[in-house]
Parts: structure tokens; sequence; C-alpha cells
């Protein structure tokens, strides 16, 4: 892995709405009983293995701790009530990754986005379960990633990978944690202490495998983080319905399923998130439909999504924003329902087509354009509150085929380009490249992959 970085300075954006914040309590798990439901040993014969340290990644922990260490600045908020320090107002932040899936080798990378160091490179499933794609991360930067199953045949499934080394378990019990350090050191299927659980799921192929993944982001009344949240995944049971299940996020089990008539393509639920509410909302690919189902009663609504008047209508990716309110890349459209008042609205960008999209807490929904009217590719974006275009392609050099983005804890753009195998961290003011993060394989993931659109959601910035 390599990293190119620039001269420009560093930035800190909404300190007290955007970052994602320490956990409240002592960690993220709840009480745990036996050992990861792992479901196979070995890894996919396209990793190649080091047991070499990464000495990249113990630098670049001395490194950011000053760099993280926001120190006496007050947040606001009730961040220095929460057991442990931190809290959803403010509070020390003790890191900042994004997680992007090698989708092709079976791994997801966590990426350290102040120095664009890759920390570590974890394998997502067993081999059966191919392809991880999504990723979602919690408010207390665990990550939830979905293998979509092979491309040949076979079923998915959805894995939780632990952020913080106080939050892994030494199965082994010889008193230290084995887990990756760096992206030449992946340990093999059911020996990274890191990696918390896998859940496989009974798809029938990769078209109809795991997409929809979203952690819930609940609050307790003093303000903290709640101590064991759920995760929401959705599935195709192809062609009649959508398959949802709500995760324990310690264990994970199946505590619910709610199962929605689907409209018989291929592909299925393809994007989803979660609301402030606790209520899931996600996307179907191409054609939608949008659906809502409501985090209390389970209840399901779903809204036809229209052709846009101005753009072929190819439903992608999709975010909230601080409002609750959905947005969807569609081919050359920025769609967004209007959850008040019921209505689409839609922002002909003129691109040709455009895959993720991720909301910021500067109301810019940015969305990837892996091909321009001009035949370019790069970023698009749109001011959330007029609803207007801002910039239809913003050009990145080097980029070829951009598919995901997210927003960092300083308010960066983050860039996932599958073919240029590269990640691009993007100044949102100036749109100059400020690192790209190299050596990654077909990376494919266009969800919440910092944790950033929950937070914005759970979150929001003040006034």
């Amino acid at each position: 892995m390599g990293v190119i970085m620039s001269n420009a300075r560093v930035r800190w954006v909404g300190l007290g709405a955007a970052l994602l914040v320490a956990a409240c309590g002592g960690g993220s798990e709840g009480e745990e009983t036996g050992v990861p439901p792992w479901t196979t040993t070995g890894l996919t014969s396209q990793l190649t293995q080091s047991t070499t340290n990464v000495t990249e990644g113990d630098d670049m922990a001395d490194e950011t701790a000053g760099k993280l260490d926001v120190g006496g600045t007050d947040l606001g908020g009730n961040g220095g009530d929460c057991p442990g320090g931190g809290g959803m107002m403010g509070g020390d932040v003790e890191f900042s990754y994004i997680w992007i899936a090698n989708s092709p080798q079976g791994t997801v990378s966590k990426i350290d986005t102040m120095s664009g160091i890759e920390v570590a490179r974890y394998a997502t499933g067993p081999a059966t379960q191919a392809e991880p794609s999504r990723t979602s991360v919690n408010l207390y930067g665990d990550v939830a990633v979905s293998n979509r199953g092979s491309q040949g045949g076979g079923g998915g499934g959805v894995t939780k990978i632990a952020a913080r080394l106080e939050d892994c378990t030494d199965l082994n019990g010889n008193g230290t944690i084995e887990t990756s350090s760096g992206p030449t050191d992946v340990l093999p299927w059911g020996t990274d202490e890191c990696v918390k659980w896998n859940l496989p799921i009974p798809s029938d192929s990769y078209e109809h495998g795991a997409r929809p993944t979203a952690w819930e982001g609940s609050i307790s009344q003093n303000g903290c983080a709640s101590p064991n949240p759920r995760l929401w995944v959705g599935w195709y049971d192809h062609p009649t319905q959508g398959v949802f299940h709500r995760i324990d996020g310690a264990s994970g089990t199946i505590q619910d399923t709610v199962n929605v008539p689907w409209n018989g393509l291929n592909y299925g639920p393809y994007g989803g998130a979660v609301n402030k509410e606790g209520d899931l909302w996600v996307i179907g690919w191409q054609l939608g439909p949008l659906i809502r189902i409501d985090g209390s009663t389970l209840a399901v609504q779903s809204v036809p999504m229209p052709s846009p008047p101005a753009d072929q209508q190819w439903s992608y990716g999709m975010s909230l924003d601080q409002y609750g309110n959905p947005w969807v890349a569609s081919a050359g459209a920025a769609a967004m329902y209007d959850v008040a008042a019921g209505q689409w609205q839609f922002i002909s960008t003129g691109n040709l087509s455009m895959r993720g999209v991720m909301v910021d807490v500067e109301d810019r929904a940015w969305f990837a354009v892996d091909y321009s009217g001009s035949g370019g590719c790069g970023l698009g974006l749109v001011d959330v509150a007029t609803k207007t275009l801002m910039a239809p392609a913003i050009t990145l050099p080097g980029c070829f085929t951009p598919v995901g983005v997210s927003i960092d804890v300083e308010g960066y753009v983050w860039v996932v380009d599958q073919a240029a195998n590269q990640a691009f961290k993007v100044d949102p003011d100036t749109y100059q490249v400020q690192l790209a993060v190299s050596g990654l394989v077909a990376p494919y993931t266009y969800s919440d992959m910092t944790g950033a659109g929950l937070n914005l959601v759970v979150n929001p910035p003040a006034g």
C-alpha cells in the first residue's frame, strides 16, 4: 500500500457535530458467551499471507495520538458526562478510520483517515462467503461488513469487527490479541481476535446476497451511545421479497425479521441507512422502491420511486441528510425524498452515471460520478438546502471508476475508486486531492464507511 499526500492545510470542521465519538462506558459490547460462530476455517486463495508486522501502523498510532487529542476544547453537550470519556456531543476523539472492502480478495481494509495508512486488513468471512461490499460503522467505531456471496453461486453473510483493541477477545487465552497489523498481514479466517462474529445469510447467489447494512445509533438519556447497538442487514429472496434482519450487535443473533414484497428484478434491496428514530430506510436497485421499516413497530412503508423528469431511472446508492430525508443516486439525477411532504425531488446533474452518495454537516450531498456528461469521472455536488447543483462533475486526477463516497472526522470527502484500486481524500472546499491510498484490490464500497452518516442523523449540527 502506498500513500500520496499533498502539503495542504489540515482543516477541522464542525467538531461538535461531525466527530465520530468515543464510546460511553468501557466498551461497545454487552455480555457475550461462547465463541464467534465461525462456519469454516481458511481464507480465499487470493490472499498472500505474511507474518511480518507493518511498521506504519505502529508509527501511525504514535503520530495520530497528538492529532486526535482535542484537549480541553469545549465541544458542548454531555460528552464529558459519559463513563470512560466521550459521548454523543463531543469529547476526545480516539480514532478515525474508513473501512473499505476489497471485494475479489474477500477482505476489508481499515485505513487511518488522518495519515492514509492502512493499519489492518481482515478476512470478512469463510471462503464460501465471497465478495464483501457494504460496510457500516457504529458510534463505537466497530464495523459490520456484508458479503454478497460468490459470483459462482452460494450464500452471503455479515461480519462484525471491533475497531478498538480493548474490544477484541483473547480467544486462545494466551494473554495477547492476535490481529492484523497491516495490508500484508491478513490472518486466516477464524484466527483474528478482533473479528467478533459472522452470521451466514441464506441467499442463493451473488446477485441476491446481503447488501443494505446499517447500524442503529441509539442514545441513552444522558446523551451517550447505547452500549449494544443493533444492526440491520437486508438480502433478496428472489424474486418475490426482500428480507431484512435486525441483529443483536454483541452476539450476532437475529432478533427480528421483516419480509417485504419486491419487484422481481435481478438485484433487489441495494442501499440502506437508519434514521435518528431507529427506522431503516432502503432503496431498491434500478427502479426502487424506497421502503421504511419502523424501528418500534416493524411496520413497512413502501414509497414508489418515479422516473426522474430529465434522467434515466437507475437508483443505486443511498444516504440520509441531517433532517432524515433519503438521498439517492439515480444515473444523472440526484433524488431526494422529502419525508415530511411525502414528495420526491430531482436535481439533474448532467452526468450519465452516479453511484454512491453521502451528505455532510454543511448540507452538501456528494455523489460518486463514474461517468460524467463529458466522459470523465469524479464527484458531483448538490446543495441540500436549496436543492440546486453546485458542481456537476469535479474531476479527480487518476480516477477511473468512482463507486463510493464517505465523510471523515475532519470533514474531508473520501472517494473509493474500483478500477484505480485507490481511495482519494478530497478537500470539500478546494476540491483538491489531499492524499491517495493505493494497494486496494478492486475496492467496492459505497455505504457509511466511517460512521459519519450515522453520526449526522443522530447528532445533527446545532442551529
